[in-house]
């Protein structure tokens, strides 16, 4: 028995009719038969991280396939769903646009959230009517866990670090776990690469470690104090390590070298021509 031919096509039911092909324990694909939700999970982290990629970088060709690759694994998690009897990809779309209607009653409805402030608090207020909804239903199906539920645990801990420390600290923000100016926060970074200093300078391998994901948690929340999103921050200075390190070896290559024929000097010179030069996360070199 084999499989129907496919072709490509623009509709879902298309790219739906060939993850069931792919998944059929008959005729299937060896490969996507033996998958479930742990092993495809990586997966859909990585393809997310290829679509912010393909945005920083502008190559709207390269989004368009990155979206594609985002919305198979959707697909595939919710054709594994299906055939555990959880649910199907239809009650996947149904769901996201019956939250979408609901958070939005400014748009389908009447309301009179009209600017973005009011907009953001009324969209806070419904996530927490949700979120007291979905507390109820898995109550209800005795999936709570024991003990109450704290403010924090609404944050998934699968998030990168930086996002998670972000949303961590924005959830103990909103009960006034916080400081209201930018000022007390450096004091806390100071505070933190003081304790590191001391880490290190004792030799604790893991104590260090330890200080060092505090410095960075102090200089996540920094960053939330000042409106700047810390992984975007880091992902800007990535791509200007990148462009001013390859300007770095392409000077070294106009002499006939490489960077491990170069020493520490030679190459530390060139990265101060590519900052005189302005090469940075805009300008590549």
């Amino acid at each position: 028995m084999t499989s129907p031919k496919m072709t490509p096509y623009t509709d879902i039911s298309r790219l739906l009719e060939i993850m069931a092909a792919l998944r059929d324990p008959e005729t299937g694909c060896p490969w996507d038969v033996v998958q479930d939700f742990e092993s495809i999970k990586p997966y859909t982290i990585e393809e997310a991280y290829e679509v912010a990629d393909a945005i920083e970088r502008k190559d709207f060709d390269d989004l368009c396939d990155e979206l594609g690759d985002l919305l198979l694994q959707v697909v595939f998690h919710s054709r594994m769903a299906e055939e555990a009897g959880h649910f199907a990809f239809g009650d996947v779309v149904q769901a996201i646009t019956a939250k979408m209607i609901r958070r939005h009653p400014h748009v389908f409805a009447v309301s009179e959230a009209g600017d973005p402030d009011a907009v953001k608090k009324q969209w806070a207020e419904i996530k927490a009517e949700e979120k007291a909804a979905r507390a109820e239903r898995r109550k209800q199906r005795g999936l709570d866990g024991e003990g109450p539920k704290g403010i924090l645990d609404g944050v998934p801990r699968a998030l990168p670090g930086l996002t998670e420390a972000l949303k961590l600290q924005d959830a103990a923000g909103r009960v006034g776990f916080d400081w209201g100016a930018v000022g007390p926060v450096l004091d806390k970074i100071e505070e933190e690469i003081g304790e590191l200093r001391e880490a290190i300078g004792k030799g604790e391998t893991d104590e260090a470690a330890d200080e060092l994901g505090d410095v960075i948690f102090a200089l996540a929340n920094l960053g939330r104090h000042l409106k700047a999103d810390p992984e975007n921050a880091l992902r800007g200075t990535n791509t200007k390590f990148r462009n001013r390190f390859a300007h770095v070896e392409r000077r070294l290559a106009e002499n006939g070298k490489t960077p491990d024929q170069s020493t520490l000097e030679e190459m530390d010179s060139l990265w101060d021509e590519a900052k005189s030069l302005g090469i940075g996360k805009d300008k590549p070199a």
